[in-house]
């Protein structure tokens, strides 16, 4: 009996985090729109962007609303993008995958503050090709309680967790590419390539998941890139000068490093 309540609770733990992470993912949306406009994120309420009405709680439900409207807003009859109920399901199911890996931890309520923000990343990278300033401060406030509590209590990714594990993480993957962005920049000039938004994404990465992790979460963005890269000239979709943005792969990167990271360095070096 004490195993199926067990059980019982953890599936319900499990969806009542994908729930949240769906109603979380159309807030994501929000500020995936708004924070590359310079706009509040609270006020005014959500709106259609075609007609500006305000949309009522029917309209906001994530994921079945897009699907019952047919993709289009219930009062103007505008065609609403596909991206809406991709981030609601993108945050649900990561919200999930990080509960299924840690359990009902602080772990995993770090990881999910973490990707939360850098599924807004994502996106607006995407679009915009910037990674806004602030977002990349509210991970490192983020960092830094994940910092004060790894002094007293041994942070779980951290393997060893010393207590300045995430202050070298701070500098370790973000310092390397800083190093290749500043050699980007005196030899080809403003078109070195890499622009210092991906340089300070690394900073609250490393406090959250240690110099290893971090490391390895860089080495995973570079080969990531590198292939999709190599695909999309090969395949005349871009040419050798275009500009393809790196914050996706460092998402990528990143959700692979968290969830699997210990377990492929452990795997590698024995």
């Amino acid at each position: 009996m004490g195993i199926n309540m067990t059980a019982g609770f953890q599936v319900m733990t499990g969806v009542c985090l994908f729930v949240l992470g769906l109603c979380m993912g159309s807030f994501l949306n929000v500020c995936i729109y708004r924070i590359p406009m310079k706009q509040s994120v609270a006020f005014p309420p959500s709106h259609c962007p075609h007609c500006n009405t305000r949309l009522s709680a029917a309209d906001l439900i994530p994921v079945f609303s897009y699907v019952l409207l047919g993709g289009k807003c219930r009062y103007c009859k505008a065609g609403i993008s596909v991206q809406y109920p991709i981030v609601e399901l993108l945050t649900g199911l990561i919200y999930l995958i990080i509960y299924i890996r840690y359990g009902f931890s602080v772990e995993t309520l770090a990881l999910i503050f973490l990707f939360s923000i850098l599924i807004v990343v994502l996106f607006i990278d995407l679009r915009h090709m910037i990674i806004p300033n602030g977002l990349v401060l509210l991970g490192m406030a983020g960092g830094a309680l994940v910092t004060i509590y790894n002094m007293f209590i041994p942070f779980s990714l951290y393997q060893p967790s010393k207590w300045y594990t995430p202050l070298i993480g701070m500098f370790s993957a973000s310092g390397i590419l800083f190093a290749v962005a500043l050699i980007g920049l005196l030899v080809y000039g403003n078109d070195g390539g890499m622009g210092m938004g991906d340089v300070k994404l690394f900073i609250p990465i490393g406090m959250f998941l240690g110099w290893k992790l971090a490391l390895l979460s860089l080495f995973l963005s570079i080969m990531l890139g590198g292939i999709t890269g190599l695909v999309l000239l090969i395949s005349r979709v871009v040419g050798r000068k275009t500009a393809i943005p790196f914050g996706p792969f460092i998402v990528v990167g990143t959700i692979i490093s968290a969830l699997f990271g210990n377990s492929i360095i452990n795997w590698y070096f024995n």
